[in-house]
């Protein structure tokens, strides 16, 4: 019997990814394949020009299938723009046997009616995630099945996201043969690739810090409590240099991955840093210390943003794990520290625990968590629906 496959396609502010994993026993996932392409025609998450952005989907794909020695045909897509939000609904039924043991009509009721949540005609329903079930007011039931009680409620949280930019990201796949299986959302996708069962009834965010956009995913009481996601991100931390100090984006991104820090640190001092002669201006130098308090100022308000999200979840007193920080924005020397002054919770960078030829020699694991976790959404899927129902014939090896 062949080994199911799974493509995952991520299409990022600064980088489009694509991935190719074998799925073994456990839904153990190993990547035989990777393609990691600049990408150009995308800001803040959404596609501005499709040739462009179609581009770097084609030598994405190309690099990962010609590691992985499969034609890909069909992806399941992250959906990481700044538009998505996500709202909790909760319905009621009473339950309808005479004995008041609730059954399985009665689940399948009330799960239905919570999903009747009006959601505007310019948006698109990414997922529905049930919470815990009430039993006559007894909260935090997890099975209800068998239970006896008289009125059965569900609560849920529904993540949508704007209609036009979930539809251009999907028609850049379809305009290079590529079916869209799904689309999912990429903080969802991070936190699958970082959290464990632990964190998750501890209560834990995971916050992906990407070039164009920050997502959040936050767990409280082993239940999915908040997500979303606002259009700030890296390349907005590069900008800020840029202007700051009358230097070009390129020159203003190589000095913040060389040299940038979330914090002000005293240490610094007067040092300087030396920036080459180019279009004709002299010799330059900035202060560290100002490079460092510009970036300061950028992360410490979009931190300050997904903060007063969580808080108003009412998740940030609950998160017992902390706050995991994933995607390229983890990478920045301190971010764990400025998070902490942040959230007054601990903070750590997370690392995605997987294998495979594909992955030796990445040395940023946590850039790639969005697309390791649609690689264990599509196993998941696929277990639940069979891998001829969900990704049958979808390679040819």
């Amino acid at each position: 019997m062949s080994t199911p496959l799974i493509a995952a396609l991520e299409i990022g502010t600064s980088t489009t990814v694509c991935l190719v994993g074998e799925v073994g026993a456990a839904d153990k996932i190993r990547v035989v394949g990777k393609g990691i392409y600049p990408s150009t025609g995308v800001h803040k998450g959404q596609i501005i020009d499709m040739q462009h952005a179609k581009s770097g989907v084609a030598m994405a794909v190309k690099q990962a299938s010609d590691e992985s020695r499969v034609d890909i045909g069909r992806v399941i897509m992250a959906v990481n723009g700044g538009g998505v939000e996500a709202v909790r609904n909760q319905a009621a039924v009473q339950v309808m046997a005479r004995n008041r043991i609730v059954s399985d009509d009665d689940v399948d009721e009330v799960t239905e009616r919570v999903k009747e949540y009006p959601i505007p005609d310019d948006r698109v329903l990414l997922h529905t995630i049930s919470q815990n079930f009430t039993l006559d007011g007894q909260g935090g039931i997890v099975k209800p099945l068998g239970l006896q009680g008289a009125q059965l409620v569900l609560g849920m949280l529904l993540v949508h996201a704007k209609r036009g930019p979930v539809e251009n990201l999907r028609s850049v796949a379809v305009a290079e043969d590529l079916d869209v299986e799904d689309m999912v959302f990429g903080g969802l996708c991070s936190a699958l690739a970082v959290l464990n069962q632990e964190q998750k009834k501890s209560g834990a965010a995971v916050i992906d810090l990407g070039g164009g956009t920050t997502s959040y995913f936050a767990y409280a009481g082993n239940v999915v409590a908040a997500a979303g996601s606002i259009a700030v991100g890296g390349e907005h931390v590069t900008n800020d240099l840029s202007l700051a100090f009358n230097i070009p984006q390129a020159r203003a991104e190589e000095i913040k991955v060389a040299h940038g820090r979330a914090t002000i640190s005293p240490d610094t001092g007067l040092k300087r840093l030396a920036i080459p002669n180019e279009y004709g201006k002299g010799d330059q130098s900035i202060s560290l210390k100002a490079m460092h308090t510009v970036i300061n100022a950028r992360m410490s308000e979009t931190l300050r943003i997904v903060r007063a999200r969580l808080a108003e979840a009412d998740v940030l007193p609950r998160l017992g794990a902390g706050i995991v920080f994933t995607g390229g924005g983890a990478e920045m020397e301190d971010i764990c520290s400025l998070g902490r002054s942040i959230f007054g919770v601990p903070c750590s960078i997370g690392v995605p625990l997987i294998s495979g030829p594909a992955l030796e020699g990445v040395k940023s694991m946590s850039s790639l968590a969005t697309a390791i976790g649609l690689l264990k959404y599509g196993a998941l899927a696929q277990r639940e629906t069979g891998a001829k129902g969900f990704f049958g014939r979808i390679f040819s090896r």
